[in-house]
């Protein structure tokens, strides 16, 4: 039979603190024996309008090249 799981206050403020100012992402809580043992936060950042590094090549991460050479 499983044990009830068991979440204080004190569980509750870290939970909370983990999540605090998460934007995009995942809290993994590990639970042994009806205790939380282990918390694992995963965040992603997006990036979005972020300008282009060269100036006509937006997204694109090397020069066409394949007419280079030909003739």
């Amino acid at each position: 039979m499983a044990k009830p799981l068991k979440v204080d206050e004190v569980w509750l403020e870290r939970i909370a603190g983990l999540l605090d100012n998460m934007e995009f992402g995942s809290l993994h809580i590990v639970v042994h024996e009806g205790q939380i043992v282990q918390m694992e936060r995963t965040e992603r950042k997006r990036f979005e309008n972020a300008p282009a590094r060269h100036s006509g090549e937006a997204g694109s991460r090397r020069p066409d090249t394949r007419a280079a050479g030909r003739g």
